[in-house]
């Protein structure tokens, strides 16, 4: 038998190339796996909204001392509001066109509410709280804050969004100092039972279309009573009866968050509103009924118990948040309609 021949060894980079290869995509994979991580807890940390405040601890003087002046406390809950708005965790996020941002469905919904609610207050400050006439001067600060607020939401190019709003803030505050400032007398809060009312008429068209909105993610039919009680009225298209109004289903959760933002801001509002307005109320026995219509507002800011919008059938298994928030909503609703019918009696 012949001898096998030596084995000879051959030379090769192979054992030596494919573990630094390994060693490679593992340190990519970790990086990778790094950076998504950090991107989930910025869109979590960014998902949040702020902690509620009160109006009236936010409005007293740094130093404590001296008595508030009527509409400051309305005025300082509006600057505090939209401060909240710019200065939460990741800013002003609605016109965000880079990572995390852009990736956030929610959050940019939640402030649209606010901002809708800020207008409409705004709005109120300047047309009706500030004037004793409607043939008075409007405040200078109010005439540049409120069309400022009006700025569209979503606006990156300068001047942005952000720099718009915080401007209108700026105003604001300066009114709120004006204000309170005993010296001067070129700024003034007029809290009467009129204009409280016609604040009081903005904020329920607001939240009627809010709880009908929210409704509609079950699809109720309705019956045509857009001229209800009215024999001679007219439209301009006809619309068939009954019809099945529905929301989208991607929609759904764009609803429910700018409900909830709306409401967070009328909160603030209406704490406010109820110290200056005080006498007010008081006088129209009133007073019990804004604090109800408050109670029902803050139940909107529970915390969720389920990290997506459910949409379940209303009398199935599953919740459907989008009814609950509307069951909310329209309690509180119904509370402003008597509570602004009380007001407009002599």
């Amino acid at each position: 038998m012949e001898p096998l021949p030596p084995v000879t060894s051959v030379a090769t980079d192979a054992p030596v190339v494919a573990p630094r290869r390994r060693w490679l995509w593992r340190l990519l994979l970790a990086v990778l796996l790094l950076l998504a991580t950090a991107l989930a807890l910025l869109m979590w940390r960014w998902s949040t909204p702020p902690r509620a405040f009160d109006p009236l601890l936010q409005a007293k003087p740094r130093n404590g001392s001296g008595a508030l002046v009527v509409g400051v406390t309305t005025t300082a809950a509006l600057a505090r509001v939209g401060e909240l708005l710019l200065d939460k965790g990741g800013g002003y996020i609605s016109n965000d066109v880079m990572p995390p941002g852009i990736f956030l469905d929610d959050m940019p919904n939640w402030e649209f509410g606010v901002i809708e609610q800020s207008r409409d207050l705004a709005l109120a400050l300047r047309r009706d709280f500030s004037r004793s006439l409607t043939q008075s001067i409007e405040d200078k600060d109010l005439a540049e804050a409120q069309p400022l607020f009006s700025t569209t939401n979503d606006r990156w190019l300068l001047p942005s969004t952000e720099s718009q709003y915080r401007a209108a803030v700026a105003h604001i505050d300066a009114y709120r100092v004006r204000l309170g400032d005993g010296d001067t007398h070129d700024a003034q809060f007029y809290a009467r039972a009129d204009n409280l009312a016609n604040y009081l008429g903005m904020v329920e068209a607001r939240l009627g279309s809010l709880s009908q909105r929210l409704s509609a993610a079950v699809g109720p039919t309705r019956q045509d009573t857009d001229l209800a009680n009215d024999p001679s009225a007219r439209q301009s298209k006809p619309t068939g009866t009954p019809r099945e109004v529905r929301t989208p289903w991607r929609d759904i959760d764009d609803v429910f968050y700018e409900a909830r933002g709306s409401c967070f801001a009328l909160v603030h509002f209406l704490k406010a509103i109820e110290h200056d307005f005080a006498e007010v109320l008081k006088d129209k026995n009133a007073a019990v009924t804004l604090r109800q219509i408050i109670s029902e507002l803050e139940a909107t800011q529970e915390p969720l118990g389920s990290p997506i919008i459910l949409n379940g059938s209303p009398y199935g298994f599953f919740a459907n948040h989008s009814l609950v928030m509307a069951n909310y909503i329209a309690r509180a609703n119904a509370s402003i309609i008597e509570l602004r019918k009380l007001l407009e009696r002599g």
